[in-house]
């Protein structure tokens, strides 16, 4: 029997919060469970190629000073290593007025609408950080 998919909206810009998602869906893509991240809002500048470093609180300057994996690094491995898709949406996108290629390259999906991603959220699991 195969596991439920889990689907991850990720919408915050806090370090900690896109560490937690990226450990959480990496996780689960190697332990044979499909994941699908939706990235949106204040989360999609940690995406972006540009990026000069996380925002975040005191735990945050924790795993800066201990070297933690990286987050997108962990999202990079989930998708190498299991069943993980990542989609930027595609409102943030046009809101921002970035390109796809302004993006981390080879993590993400083409853009997508939240609509389509809630349809199939109704198949799995829903978590949203």
């Amino acid at each position: 029997m195969s596991a439920e998919p889990l689907f991850i909206i990720l919408t915050s810009g806090e370090h900690e919060k896109i560490q937690m998602a990226g450990m959480i869906a990496s996780v689960a893509a190697v332990s044979e469970r499909p994941v699908e991240v939706f990235v949106s809002m204040n989360a999609m500048f940690a995406f972006r190629k540009d990026r000069s470093d996380y925002q975040g609180g005191e735990f945050s300057k924790l795993m800066k000073e201990k070297n933690a994996p990286d987050a997108i690094e962990l999202f990079q491995q989930g998708r190498m290593l299991g069943d993980l898709k990542v989609y930027p949406c595609s409102m943030a996108m046009d809101i921002s007025g970035w390109e796809e290629s302004e993006l981390v390259e080879d993590l993400f999906e083409p853009p997508a609408g939240l609509t389509k991603f809630l349809s199939d959220a109704e198949n799995g699991h829903l978590v949203t950080i």
